[in-house]
């Protein structure tokens, strides 16, 4: 089962250097060149420093943004690539001035693991948002901004891989009881529908909302879970009825079928909020009618196409349109903490290595089942 690459002209590819003496080799599963489907390659991690956290990865979530950097969907993937910004796992080393964790603490990793620390975004803990040439990420990014040790020539490499090395500061703290394999999408899954409630007040506790989950996948009911734990009227949206039994499960109190119009004015000029998750070329204007006054459409998913709507949706009822993006470390452990308390997790399938190029294709043709995979790292390498 071959991968579906795109931009087969525009891509980065070169070896990994030899191994320095600040680093060390590590297993890790990826994709050697464009073209080439999932192998078990040797990467270089770097030796940890006197900020550091070394932990032994026992599970990665699969995101559908791993999918899009593998196949080079954005012709900016540099091969070889490690994906996976969704780990979780044990503390097998720190360095002297860690002081948040020891080894065996329970920690996830999330999308970013550096930025500038020091911007006006970054004071605030908003490390996602990084002024000074933006946050690192996970994987598929260069070191731009020195926290991270080993050949500063290198990209860095995700979460399939049996361990990482990241600076203290962009380390979640677990409970002991967490359930790992659960937990690990909640570091992007999670932080993807959080933030966006956090920035528009609905987990504040003072005010109760109309809010509206458009797609009901992996990430969408993800978000229908935490706005239905944060006590708010939680309306799911989908292109047609086959998942209202589903919606409704998760904690939907209302469905809207796209397609159908009474369905639409049932709900029409009433949502205060709606998290649009929906990563298919879609027309934004029919959901804007949704929206009250003041209401805003939050756009989650990774469209390369232009939106479609007119100014005249917004103006008369002062409507907005805007975007997030993950969230700072701030908002990801409270992100992390209020889902492991109130045992909000997405549902789950794991995985091992033999699966992965199977898995990889079901998610770029759509997740039907609105499930999230996690690759179990021990078993995989």
């Amino acid at each position: 089962m071959s991968l579906p690459f795109n931009n087969l002209e525009v891509f980065i590819s070169a070896p990994i250097p030899p191994c320095q003496d600040d680093e060390y080799e590590e297993a890790a599963l990826g994709v050697a060149n464009i073209g080439e489907n999932f192998s078990k390659i040797t990467i270089n991690r770097p030796k940890v420093g006197e900020n550091d956290v070394k932990f032994d990865v026992k599970y990665c979530g699969m995101c559908h943004t791993d999918v899009h950097m593998v196949c080079n969907d954005f012709a900016s993937t540099m091969y070889p690539i490690v994906p996976g910004h969704e780990l979780v796992g044990v503390v097998s080393e720190v360095g002297s001035n860690v002081t948040r964790v020891k080894v065996g603490s329970l920690v996830a990793v999330g999308c970013t693991i550096d930025s500038c620390m020091e911007c006006d975004m970054c004071e605030v803990g908003e490390e996602n948002y990084c002024r000074k040439g933006g946050h690192t990420h996970t994987y598929n990014s260069k070191k731009t901004h020195g926290h991270i040790g080993g050949n500063q020539e290198t990209q860095n490499f995700g979460g399939y891989s049996r361990s990482e090395v990241v600076h203290e500061r962009f380390i979640v703290t677990l409970p002991d009881n967490t359930p790992l394999a659960k937990a690990a999408p909640l570091v992007c899954a999670g932080i993807t529908m959080w933030d966006p409630l956090r920035h528009w007040g609905a987990t504040k506790g003072d005010k109760k909302m109309k809010i509206g989950v458009a797609g009901v996948g992996g990430l969408g009911t993800m978000g229908i879970k935490i706005a239905a734990a944060l006590g708010h009227e939680v309306v799911a949206i989908s292109r047609n009825d086959k998942k209202k039994d589903l919606a409704t499960e998760k904690g939907a109190n209302h469905y809207i079928d796209m397609s159908d119009t009474t369905s639409i004015n049932e709900h029409n000029n009433s949502m205060d909020l709606i998290l649009n998750t929906i990563c298919a070329p879609h027309c934004v204007a029919k959901y804007l009618g949704l929206l009250r006054t003041n209401g805003t459409l939050v756009q989650l998913g990774a469209v390369a196409t232009p939106l479609d709507f007119m100014n005249f949706s917004l103006l008369p009822q002062r409507k907005s349109i805007a975007g997030s993006m993950v969230g700072g470390l701030k908002s990801l452990q409270e992100c992390v903490d209020f889902c492991v308390e109130k045992e909000i997790y997405p549902d789950i399938e794991i995985i091992d290595s033999s699966k992965v190029d199977e898995v990889y294709v079901k998610l770029s043709e759509g997740n039907s089942s609105a499930v999230r995979y996690v690759l179990d790292i021990e078993a995989s390498l």
